[in-house]
């Protein structure tokens, strides 16, 4: 693979949540929206390619974004189904892929590039994990040595599976030789009918790729769905901003 990184951040969520009628990547901290942070945060890495995956009334986030690459997901179909809808964008891109929800702003690069160092080392994927303080209904990350071996979501998980505290922050990195291949092979066979990205490391396994999971910082990683979380967020950017 080269050394090339692209961005798809995932932007199509609506801020039904935070009582707005803006999209939720939208919402600010300390006055500049999440996924505009998101984006400042990408270029300080120099990525070579950023694709938003927006709604079809997404214009205000198109123009949040500009210049840089957009495409509609017409259907709410699942987060797998959302990374899809970039593949034309992408086509034939064989370098890492970093796929970053839209309510997560305050990853680091330094994060980011930790992702991209495994992917290189030879993991097809690699995710973005934390232990937060209260894993509640996060999904699990099931590891064994290096190696992940699944996502259990938190409804789907055994008692045992439950007692884990690596969790799932969503972000992951890809290799973009395989990253289209793995999620055409991702099924909708469960009770939302949804294409989910987690599902991405039994199928990257069963095609005999190796995957894994790095550490992250549980307030770095956090994602904002509420004004509540919003604020949080904004407490800890805050926080950073004395320590550098």
């Amino acid at each position: 693979m080269n050394n090339k990184i692209a961005a798809i951040i995932l932007g199509a969520g609506k801020g039904t949540r935070m009582n707005s009628d803006l999209p939720k990547v939208m919402m600010p901290i300390k006055g500049v929206s999440m996924i505009k942070r998101i984006i400042n945060t990408l270029e300080e890495l120099d990525v070579d390619e950023i694709v938003t995956v927006i709604s079809k009334d997404g214009d205000i986030v198109k123009r949040e974004v500009s210049p840089y690459k957009t495409c509609v997901q017409e259907s709410q179909l699942g987060t797998a189904h959302a990374v899809m809808c970039a593949k034309d964008l992408l086509e034939g891109f064989n370098g890492t892929v970093l796929v970053i929800f839209g309510d997560t702003p305050l990853i680091r690069k330094e994060t980011f590039l930790n992702s991209v160092q495994k992917v290189r080392e030879g993991y097809a994927v690699v995710v973005l994990g934390f232990e937060p303080k209260d894993p509640a209904r996060y999904g699990r990350l099931k590891m064994q040595g290096n190696e992940l071996i699944k996502i259990v979501e938190y409804k789907d998980a055994t008692d045992d599976e439950r007692t884990i505290q690596f969790c799932n922050s969503g972000c992951m990195a890809f290799d973009g030789h395989y990253l289209f291949d793995i999620l055409s092979r991702i099924g909708h066979n469960n009770a939302a009918g949804e294409y989910y990205l987690t599902d991405a490391i039994e199928i990257a396994r069963q095609m005999g790729l190796k995957c894994t999971a790095i550490k992250g910082n549980p307030q770095e990683v956090a994602s904002a769905n509420t004004r509540e979380e919003l604020a949080i967020l904004e407490n800890f950017f805050e926080s950073q901003k004395h320590v550098q």
